[in-house]
């Protein structure tokens, strides 16, 4: 049984700066192995591109609209986006982290896994730890803590 591959486009309004929500969006991706995006716009606004299994959507965007532990008031508009067959990874652009005072912008980058498997919490864990630990450098590097 073949699935189907579709693609959303979508902003987020509200409290979604410094409460790790670009990181969020990126660990749905991780879990339902979708590529796209995540980017700020200069208007508070998060910006972000999910495409995969259009099976899998819903329960991201679902996650995306719940937002993070510190984030509040969140606001998801989101509609169809075109599918790009060549899209084979998940990229936040410039992330920095608040809570880790790592100020350096870094692209985190997840490709997609060949399996298509969906994953538990633990393993995403594991996959964004090993993201942060292979793009860190220097200082940003030590500031990665085993819980992160």
């Amino acid at each position: 049984m073949s699935k189907t591959i579709e693609a959303i486009s979508g902003t987020v309004t509200g409290n979604d700066q410094q409460v790790g929500f670009r990181a969020m969006i990126m660990k749905q991706a991780i879990e339902w192995n979708l590529a796209g995006y995540a980017k700020n716009l200069p208007n508070d606004v998060v910006s972000f591109v999910l495409q995969g299994d259009a099976k899998r959507l819903p329960d991201a965007v679902a996650a995306i609209e719940a937002g993070t532990k510190r984030s509040s008031d969140i606001k998801v508009s989101t509609s169809p986006g075109k599918v790009d067959p060549a899209l084979k990874a998940f990229t936040i652009d410039a992330w920095t982290s608040t809570t880790r005072n790592i100020t350096n912008p870094y692209d985190l980058v997840f490709r997609l896994r060949t399996d298509d498997s969906k994953l538990g919490p633990a393993d995403v864990k594991t996959v964004w730890h090993g993201i942060l630990a292979s793009t860190l450098s220097g200082d940003d590097l030590k500031k990665l803590r085993p819980d992160d």
